[in-house]
């Protein structure tokens, strides 16, 4: 049996595409030892918790919240379940019965919801317009034992729902409330042909972090 690795993780780059609000820095990245003068290469890198694909932990909403350094990490690790969403359009809201149509049975701690929507990173859309989940969604993945949740959108909230709406972020909470983890901005989900893979999210340990960079990648057995 062939095994695959397939990285789901976006670059970091001096410039990439960030969340357009001032509480998500851009990427600034400085180079400081050169090789024909300190004889070495090093970096200064700037960026935010939520840069690029990253994953949440419950205190980027929840007071007192778990943060990235207190999640356990057999969450981040293991058998991950794949819904593929990528007929959904945009602005899309899928339902309970979207899911139950794919998942029938199964009660996967991780799944990963495939919409193909890393095609449009560094396009105006990418945040207007992406599909996201209804709070029935939501709650019912918690209930059906749902530890985490990734995804190729930059999250799973209607992106009308953020600062200054009535709702601000509702599915953040209904989720991050319940200990579920969110991994948001994977890409390359088009490359998994299996139903399930293994998947391992290894974010930067960073004490009392709400969030934080991860490289994440699928283990598909051929």
């Amino acid at each position: 049996m062939t095994r695959e690795i397939i990285d789901l993780t976006l670059p970091i780059y001096e410039g990439m595409q960030t969340f357009p609000v001032h509480w998500h820095p851009v990427v600034e990245i400085t180079q400081l030892g050169r090789l024909d003068v300190e004889a070495r290469e090093t970096r200064k890198m700037v960026l935010g918790t939520h840069t690029g694909t990253h994953m949440d932990a419950p205190r980027h909403f929840i007071e007192g919240g778990k943060t990235i350094d207190e999640v356990s990490l057999d969450i981040l690790v293991g058998p991950a379940f794949i819904c593929d969403f990528s007929h959904a359009g945009k602005f899309k809201e899928l339902m309970v019965r979207d899911f139950e149509e794919i998942m029938g049975n199964n009660r996967p701690q991780r799944v990963i919801m495939r919409f193909d929507w890393s095609d449009h990173y560094n396009s105006d859309s990418y945040y207007s317009d992406h599909p996201f989940i209804s709070a029935d969604v939501a709650q019912w993945l918690v209930d059906r034992g749902c530890r985490l949740l990734a995804m190729d959108t930059p999250m799973p909230d209607n992106p009308k729902h953020g600062k200054g709406c009535e709702t601000d972020s509702p599915i953040h909470k209904i989720l991050l409330g319940n200990d579920v983890i969110l991994v948001e901005y994977l890409t390359n989900l088009r490359a998994l042909t299996r139903q399930e893979v293994g998947l391992v999210v290894a974010p930067l340990k960073v004490k009392g972090g709400d969030g934080a960079p991860v490289r994440c990648f699928a283990i598909q057995q051929g």
